[in-house]
Parts: structure tokens; sequence; C-alpha cells
């Protein structure tokens, strides 16, 4: 799943908000999609990896079947990838909560 978050930074004139996925794979194939060049991705690797988009291509990616998240969701998401500093920790959190 592709995520747009709803962070409206400005940026030489224009809005911008953070694009990221649940795999570099779909993130790369979004990126295709929109037009937007490969070479802008951040923190590739990581688990902060994302692009910063314009709300014009969030508007494409949306199209494209990209979820509108908030940006407290969108923190979620990064924390529950390995290498985030409170990984270990949200995952007992959302493990502790499965358990009956």
């Amino acid at each position: 799943m592709v995520y747009v978050d709803d962070f409206n930074a400005p940026y030489r004139g224009m809005l911008m908000c953070h694009m990221l996925a649940d795999s570099t794979e779909e993130l790369l194939e979004m990126v295709d999609k929109i037009g937007v060049q490969r070479k802008w991705i951040q923190d590739a690797g990581t688990y902060n990896e994302h692009f910063d988009i314009c709300l014009a291509k969030k508007a494409l990616a949306i199209k494209h079947g990209a979820k509108e998240v908030n940006r407290r969701e969108a923190a979620k998401i990064r924390m529950s990838r390995p290498g985030h500093p409170l990984f270990h920790r949200t995952k007992q959190s959302i493990d502790q909560t499965a358990t009956p």
C-alpha cells in the first residue's frame, strides 16, 4: 500500500506532502506512475524512506490508489518499521493488545 500524508509544507511556491509505502517496490512503482523521478527518494532503505511530492502529484497518487493518511498515521507506519528507535516498543504494545 502507498500512503500520502496531510503535511502541507511550503517549498519554492508549492505545498509538499510525504509519500511512503509498505515496500520500496510499491513506492517506486507509484513515482513512476505519477511522474516523479526516482532520484528524489529520501532516506532510501531506512524506516523513513519516502518522497516529498507536491499536491498535484498527491492527487495523481490518490487517483492511482494511494491512501490518504494524517501525520499521526504516517508516524505510526514509520514506527512499525525495523530501524525506527521505537520499533520494539511499538511492536510490544501491539503484541500486548492482541493477547486475549
